[in-house]
């Protein structure tokens, strides 16, 4: 990956809109051993929590064993973004700063797209929060948002189907 393409996709992320112009967010970019670290967790985390889907198979997006290989290695991606806030008790706060991170993780994922880059919104390596904290020394200040895995695709996927195409269901007009 390009070093400069990475500095453009942060960039994006940092004019990102936030509550009160907090800018609340920070950016764990990691790779090498770390990054095999988490890898190796994330896959213990999905292989746990996708026993069902041998008997459900409608209910998974992918085969099983290709999620569990996947999460393995983060779809081989060669660097992992851990997106961080700021921790609040306030509910208020709490609330603003993950809404204000959440609004860089869209700039940053649109920026990548936008540079041929392929990148994923997770949240399931949360599974085992202790785990990253430990392993990347975060500290309790700091609220892990999502991580995304970043690299060029081998294979550009297919759009996953919406719910609601003709948000009929998610859009209520009122006068």
């Amino acid at each position: 990956m390009k070093k400069e393409d990475l500095l453009k996709i942060l960039d994006a992320a940092n004019w990102a809109p936030s509550a009160l112009n907090l800018q609340p967010w920070e950016f764990l970019i990691v790779s090498g051993d770390k990054k095999n670290k988490m890898g190796k967790n994330y896959g213990r985390i999905v292989d746990k929590y996708t026993k069902d889907w041998d008997e459900a198979p409608d209910k998974a997006f992918m085969p099983r064993n290709e999620f569990i290989n996947f999460a393995n290695v983060y779809g081989d991606a060669p660097i992992v973004i851990v997106i961080l806030t700021e921790a609040s008790s306030d509910p208020v706060y709490r609330k603003a700063y993950l809404e204000s991170t959440s609004a860089a993780i869209e700039n940053m994922l649109l920026a990548a797209a936008a540079l041929g880059l392929g990148g994923c919104w997770m949240t399931g390596p949360l599974g085992d929060e202790k785990h990253l904290r430990d392993l990347l020394e975060i500290p309790a200040t700091r609220e892990i948002v999502a991580i995304t895995p970043l690299g060029y695709p081998a294979v550009i996927p297919q759009p996953r189907p919406r719910q609601d195409p003709d948000l009929t269901k998610k859009v209520k007009w009122l006068d």
